[in-house]
């Protein structure tokens, strides 16, 4: 397969950069795939998981949503969070899970519920994604 080069940043750090042969990002139609000579392309993207591959090796990543960009073999994705199952902080993401439950559940009016429904989807991604729910 043809490689094409990938950037992947986030509002703290440079989290990837390299040369690639497919990525997988989770659209808020349905997750997409991006290969070399893809159509140029804006796009927004959701919480979930993006997928990339590298020759026969396929890492699995979460994101907590963004922006992707694809143009001339050349792909930038703007993420929100951008984490392998290694760095993810399960005690955290723990209680950060319960804290929106929590919240959507009093009924407050002072609740912001699109903020808490969005926490707990962030939540919930990592989770699952450490194998911890």
């Amino acid at each position: 397969m043809k490689e094409f080069e990938l950037e992947i940043i986030t509002p703290s750090k440079v989290a990837y950069k390299g040369k690639v042969n497919a990525v997988t990002v989770p659209g808020t139609l349905g997750s997409f795939q991006i290969l070399f000579n893809h159509a140029p392309l804006l796009s927004s993207f959701e919480i979930g998981r993006i997928k990339v591959k590298q020759g026969e090796t396929t890492s699995e990543f979460t994101t907590g949503g963004g922006t992707v960009e694809v143009l001339d073999n050349r792909v930038l994705i703007l993420a929100d969070s951008f984490e392998s199952k290694e760095e993810i902080d399960v005690e955290r993401a723990k209680s950060a899970y319960q804290r929106a439950k929590e919240r959507l559940s009093s009924h407050s009016k002072d609740i912001d519920i699109s903020r808490a429904e969005a926490a707990l989807a962030r939540a919930i991604n990592r989770l699952k994604f450490t194998g911890n729910l």
